[in-house]
């Protein structure tokens, strides 16, 4: 019963269920905006992350048009949408971090400070933040904008973690590491997001903290962790990673075909409970 209460409400929903699979989904949607827009930026002068950052911010303005437009939830649309936010967000933090000289650290703080002010503006204008009661324009466009912010931060999160003193532009050579990261290998980066990852779902299921919370406490760490996971596929030995041929295509194809086919189980699974439960709803 609780399943096909689930399905008829997320017929009506903009919104995908919450279940393992979005998760999946989530991570795989976010490593591949860190791939992605690796592939279109460029190292070079200090403003190089600023063209890549309109550009992407451009394509989120795009596909969340398409979402606004769309009466229900539709997969395709949905993750296009969360992927050009972690493409946007990838490159708007390294903008921050390098093109302006922010650091890592100054770069989170800011944007920490952009996300509590989106959701006590939510939260001071709206009934809940519960991301399963979006029943208005404005609280969807809210849930986007705290998206593209939350994937902004977890990128600036997983830089500070994993990224050398000297990957950081105007700050090479110079500043604390709290400016220019705490200079972790990417392994030891996506075990210190993984573990965090563990303790908000051990919290999930072990304690009553607000699920509001924990779910916005897993959105922002899933994307310092694919950060990291995208950077173990496409870094050099050196650095860490697989160091693969052409690893950022791969990956990013790699990323591209998780999505979907999670994105065709996911409609085979609706479509089946749907076909299941629809004699008795006719009825």
């Amino acid at each position: 019963m609780t399943t096909a209460k689930n399905v008829l409400h997320s017929s009506i929903s903009k919104i995908p269920q919450l279940t393992l699979l979005f998760w999946i989904m989530k991570i795989a949607a976010t490593t591949l905006g860190e791939t992605g827009s690796d592939l279109v930026t460029v190292p070079g002068a200090e403003d190089n992350y600023l063209i890549p950052f309109l550009f992407f911010i451009g394509v989120f303005v795009v596909f969340l048009t398409i979402q606004l437009l769309v009466k229900k939830y539709v997969a395709p649309v949905y993750w296009t949408v969360i992927t050009s936010t972690s493409l946007a967000g990838t490159a708007f933090s390294d903008y921050m971090d390098r093109s302006l000289g922010l650091g890592y650290m100054k770069g989170s703080l800011l944007l920490i400070s952009l996300l509590i002010s989106i959701f006590l503006f939510w939260y001071f204008t709206e009934p809940t933040l519960n991301v399963k009661s979006i029943a208005t324009k404005r609280v969807e466009v809210l849930y986007w904008i705290a998206i593209l912010i939350s994937n902004t931060l977890g990128t600036a999160a997983g830089d500070f973690l994993s990224h050398q003193a000297e990957g950081v532009g105007k700050l090479a050579g110079g500043g604390s590491f709290l400016e220019q990261g705490l200079g972790l290998t990417i392994a030891q980066g996506a075990m210190i997001t993984g573990g965090l990852i563990l303790v908000v779902v051990l919290a999930y299921f072990l304690t009553k903290i607000s699920r509001v919370l924990l779910f916005w406490l897993a959105f922002v760490l899933t994307r310092p962790f694919g950060a990291t996971f995208g950077d173990y596929l496409i870094k050099p030995h050196e650095k860490g990673g697989l160091g693969l041929e052409n690893g950022t295509e791969i990956a990013s194809a790699i990323l591209l075909a998780i999505l979907v086919i999670c994105i065709l189980v996911e409609y085979a699974t609706r479509k089946k409970i749907s076909s299941n439960i629809s004699p008795s709803v006719e009825h």
